[in-house]
């Protein structure tokens, strides 16, 4: 009797997350078609996907240089974001790890960084452009400081609020520092680390649009703000879902490795909320 409901809900759940954005794409096109706004200065949906169509496969050559060149600039914004991501996650957790761990680290370092830590990456932009040029390095290095801080925090975190019962029985078993600090303490900090990798993905692929707005002549950032200065604001709308869409993507990746590198995390908390029960 209660199977076509069970259905129903199944069906439901599977495609509730659509539906907000449902909503959200009808209403703008009805907007768009209604006149309120000229259709150039807000492309209803459908002009927009057609744009990135054609940006994709090239399929009628609508806008024009960039027909069917979506992939190769979607791949050189990739590059750019991964590369200084990487720096930043590699540089964000040795030195969170360093100063999480070791209070001499802590204040020889933290303070620069704290001083560093508020001033915006963008600000970087003149002094990026003398040092690197108009190329991919300065991208990176936008890149890089937008996503570092994220990495660096939350190591951090992560790092000081290991449970300090697990650090008197590695000690207590006869680990050195070092393999406490190797097989304790970053397991342990690995979800911190997680959550601050998933927010510097997200500035990272902000940062690099805003490089290649000034820095570079190549990538879905430039698309966009070229297409800006030609009015084509189809184009602009759909290059700045293509950088949602990426970064969506980007942070699947991300929570798709820590829920595999975590699944001993999983499965402590299963085990915990079964013996509460």
């Amino acid at each position: 009797m209660n199977m076509p409901t069970s259905i129903g809900g199944s069906v439901y759940r599977r495609f509730e997350r659509f539906i907000v954005p449902c909503f959200i794409v009808i209403g703008w096109e009805w907007f768009s078609r209604s006149g309120v706004l000229p259709a150039a200065l807000l492309p209803a949906p459908s002009k927009v996907m057609l744009a990135w169509i054609d940006w994709m496969f090239s399929v009628d050559g609508n806008t024009q240089n960039y027909s069917g060149h979506w992939f190769a600039d979607v791949g050189a914004s990739a590059f750019r974001v991964f590369s200084g991501f990487a720096l930043a996650a590699v540089l964000g957790i040795s030195i969170g790890m360093a100063i999480g761990w070791s209070k001499v680290v802590e204040k020889l370092i933290e303070p620069t960084l704290q001083i560093l830590r508020p001033v915006p990456p963008v600000s970087f932009i003149p002094l990026a452009i003398i040092w690197f040029g108009i190329a991919d390095r300065p991208a990176i290095f936008l890149v890089f400081l937008g996503s570092f801080f994220s990495v660096l925090l939350s190591t951090i975190h992560g790092v000081k609020t290991v449970d300090r019962n697990l650090l008197r029985a590695g000690a207590m078993a006869g680990g050195s520092p070092g393999k406490i600090l190797r097989h304790i303490v970053f397991p342990a900090a690995l979800p911190s680390v997680f959550s601050g990798l998933r927010i510097a993905i997200g500035s990272a692929w902000m940062l690099t649009v805003t490089a290649e707005m000034v820095a570079v002549k190549s990538g879905v950032g430039y698309v966009l703000w070229d297409s800006y200065y030609f009015m084509r604001f189809d184009l602009v709308i759909a290059a700045m879902a293509s950088i949602g869409l990426l970064g969506f993507l980007s942070d699947l990746v991300i929570k798709a490795v820590a829920s595999r590198v975590l699944r001993w995390q999983q499965g402590s908390t299963l085990q915990a909320t079964k013996r509460r029960k």
